[in-house]
């Protein structure tokens, strides 16, 4: 099958070619994930804290990332790939990038400023963002929105783990006072 051949299959199929939005998911998956490895610095500290019991052993955390990647880009192609307009594709990039955001602070604030506290409420934010992008993914294909709840599922979890921490180690003062 030639070039042109494969780009016309990809027009019947809704939306184009998968593959200028499949590589800008790549490096955006490896960005965040770079980003986000850099600020989930499993320290003395983490080591410290009183755990809920229902954690999972640290290497599940990973692989539930890991997982939750890939799910988000089959959603992101799909969603793009289906957007009815450049002005939908635009909300979904908009979408992404901000519970990215939040999904980085989230981990900024719990490892590097170790404050459970703060990122318990920084939480909500996240979560809500992960809800907005999987109503903005749903206007562009309901499958795609479908592939984002393990990451809500995750996040729900993860402020359950959060809660956790905080109720069994509180206070905290953070980094600046120890």
């Amino acid at each position: 099958m030639t070039t042109e051949a494969m780009a016309q299959e990809g027009k019947k199929m809704g939306g184009g070619s998968v593959v200028i939005p499949l590589l800008g998911i790549l490096i955006w998956i490896g960005v965040v994930g770079g980003v986000g490895n850099q600020v989930t610095v499993l320290s003395d500290w983490y080591y410290g804290l009183a755990q809920p019991d229902f954690k999972p052993p640290d290497w599940a955390f990973p692989a539930g990332w890991s997982l939750i990647y890939l799910c988000t880009a089959a959603s992101a192609v799909l969603a793009w790939q289906r957007a009815p307009s450049n002005g939908a594709r635009g909300t979904l990039v908009m979408a992404y990038i901000f519970s990215a955001g939040a999904n980085i602070l989230w981990s900024y604030l719990f490892f590097t400023l170790q404050r459970p506290d703060w990122a318990l409420a920084e939480v909500l934010v996240l979560w809500l963002s992960v809800l907005t992008l999987i109503i903005e993914t749903a206007r562009c294909d309901r499958i795609a929105a479908w592939w984002l709840m393990p990451h809500l599922a995750w996040v729900s979890f993860a402020a359950l783990l959060n809660a956790g921490v905080w109720w069994l180690n509180a206070p905290f003062t953070g980094v600046a006072a120890g």
